[in-house]
């Protein structure tokens, strides 16, 4: 089975190069894995598509409204650790993930 992610960021650049981290991983890991990278901007258009939200360091303030939208969607959503994703640790990021 497919697992589906997004990461959701104030632009969608630096995170795209999380996500890629994040797909070695999975490959690493033999799992099926879509995940891709989305602006806050696109998060209403896109939320419905997924199963599990990490949200990025930089609009950590968001968490709050981001995960009670996820939440009403049964949508997993989860935070990013500044660490991890400043040091582009894809597969912390996807462990995380993977565990909420």
């Amino acid at each position: 089975m497919v697992k589906k992610i997004f990461l959701v960021c104030s632009a969608g650049m630096s995170t795209s190069m999380v996500v890629n981290k994040m797909r070695d991983a999975a490959n690493n890991k033999g799992m099926e894995a879509e995940i891709k990278a989305y602006s806050i901007s696109e998060f209403a258009d896109v939320v419905d598509q997924y199963e599990i939200c990490m949200v990025a360091p930089q609009i950590k303030y968001e968490f709050e409204r981001l995960s009670g939208i996820c939440a009403e969607k049964g949508v997993k959503c989860g935070q990013i650790g500044m660490m991890e994703y400043g040091m582009l640790n894809g597969a912390a990021v996807l462990d995380a993930a993977l565990a909420l």
